[in-house]
Order: C-alpha cells, then structure tokens, then sequence
C-alpha cells in the first residue's frame, strides 16, 4: 500500500484535476464543485456524482447515479485510479474512463477528462 503523503498529493491532483477539467468543458451545463477534498458534480437531471478520497484504504471512491459505488486505487503501471474490482477480472477500468464516459453520455458529447499532471515520482 502506497504511504499516506504519497496517497493525498495523487488523489488531491487527480481530484483537482477533475474539477478543473470539467468545470472548463462543462461548467455552463453542470454543477461542478470541489470543497475539502469533495468533489460534486450535478447534472441537469438533478442527479449527482460524489467523488471523495478515502484515507484508510488509499483510494478515491464515486458515486455514480449510471454506474454505482466504485473504489479506485492508484495504480503504477496504469498510470491512472483504476477500479478495485475490475483488477481482480483482469480488465483495468481507470477513474477519468468512467466518469468521463458517463459525463460525455449525460452531456450528448465526448468529454475528454485527460490525464492529470501529478509531479510525483
């Protein structure tokens, strides 16, 4: 498991990140807000997106009205928050793939969510 520093300076980009990139592409269509490590996303529906870190287990954890509770985990080798439960199947769903998918499908248009630029060695 990755060390606690380690964890909050990936997942405090990865979020930072998020938000800015979607506020950007899509802040006239959704309500996008970051607030103590909170990020919230409300679609025009009204229907909401939670995206929070989770300390203990070293993870950034959603909440999708499309797709359910997900846990990601940093992973190296993907580069990317990848889905706790697709690494168990052999298949690496990555965080931005997901929501950016989602976000894309609700808003009628690709939403590209790119890659965060994290400095972290």
């Amino acid at each position: 498991m990755m060390d606690e520093n380690r964890f909050a300076i990936l997942a405090d980009a990865t979020l930072t990140h998020l938000f800015e990139t979607i506020d950007s592409a899509a802040g006239d269509e959704l309500e996008v807000d970051l607030d103590e490590g909170i990020l919230t996303i409300e679609l025009e529906n009204g229907s909401h997106y939670v995206i929070n870190k989770h300390a203990p287990n070293r993870q950034i954890w959603m909440s999708s009205p499309v797709s359910g509770t997900r846990h990601f985990g940093y992973d190296d080798t993907a580069g990317g928050w990848v889905d706790a439960r697709t690494v168990t199947d052999g298949e690496a769903v990555i965080l931005k793939a997901v929501l950016g998918s989602e976000l894309g499908a609700a808003l009628g248009r690709e939403l590209d969510l790119g890659v965060p630029t994290l400095g972290v060695a």
